[in-house]
């Protein structure tokens, strides 16, 4: 990474020359040249990364004006800061990955996922997705424990993991991720109640996360709909009179 190497460079240059025409202690030409190294890492991280802000914002603008191409090429430009700073490439990736998930191109999507920013916990799901899709359950598995090691938190993902383990027929398996995941969130109503409806074989309830549920592709809302209008017809009561 380029910015490593300048600031290391610039760091290594301080120590050195404190030391050899300064005359002054080692120890403390080694702390100035830390700081030293420092002071540059940290200011041209800033830039790149408000670089790599801009992008994000110019492409998010796009995707809401439905340019979902446009703003693929814009997160694509953002290639060139990838030798400048740790990640920047594989959160380019993850967002490409999102965007083409969306758009349901689940082969080019898949290509740009599995070289997606680890913490990204979206993208992981979507990867992890895409590898139950391909039937590859262990793959699934593993990505997803990566999503919920790098994010522990987030109860949506703990849903996601235990919602495909179920759909695999890791029914028990299943049950095991959603009582990890509420010890881990520290409690959470839509877990405790997913997590009862696997025990009691009824099936989990994720339509209450909207849009962040629907963009995963496991459940269309035209398909929920139906299924809610059937049901309420069922239960109607037919009076003649």
């Amino acid at each position: 990474m380029y910015n490593l190497l300048i600031s290391m460079l610039i760091g290594t240059a301080m120590a050195a020359a404190l030391t050899v025409f300064a005359g002054l202690d080692y120890w403390i030409a080694v702390i100035a040249g830390v700081i030293a190294f420092a002071i540059p890492f940290f200011i041209i991280t800033r830039i790149v990364m408000k670089k790599i802000g801009e992008l994000m914002d110019i492409a998010q603008r796009d995707i809401q004006a439905g340019r979902s191409e446009k703003a693929i090429k814009t997160l694509e430009s953002g290639f060139k800061y990838a030798n400048w700073q740790f990640y920047i490439k594989s959160q380019v990736n993850a967002q490409i990955g999102m965007i083409l998930y969306i758009k349901q191109d689940f082969t080019k999507a898949f290509d740009y996922l599995r070289k997606g920013f680890v913490r990204h916990w979206v993208a992981m799901g979507m990867l992890a997705v895409c590898y139950m899709k391909k039937q590859k359950t262990a793959k699934m598995i593993e990505t997803f424990e990566k999503a919920v090691g790098g994010t522990k938190k987030e109860p949506f993902l703990w849903n996601l993991y235990a919602f495909c383990l179920e759909k695999v027929g890791e029914k028990e398996k299943a049950i095991s991720i959603m009582e990890k995941g509420l010890k881990k969130v520290g409690g959470n109503e839509t877990l405790q109640a997913n997590l009862e409806a696997l025990k009691e074989g009824r099936r989990m309830r994720m339509m209450d996360y909207g849009d962040l549920w629907y963009q995963f592709h496991l459940e269309k809302p035209g398909a929920l709909i139906k299924k809610q209008t059937k049901a309420i017809q069922g239960r109607r009561k037919i009076v003649r009179r």
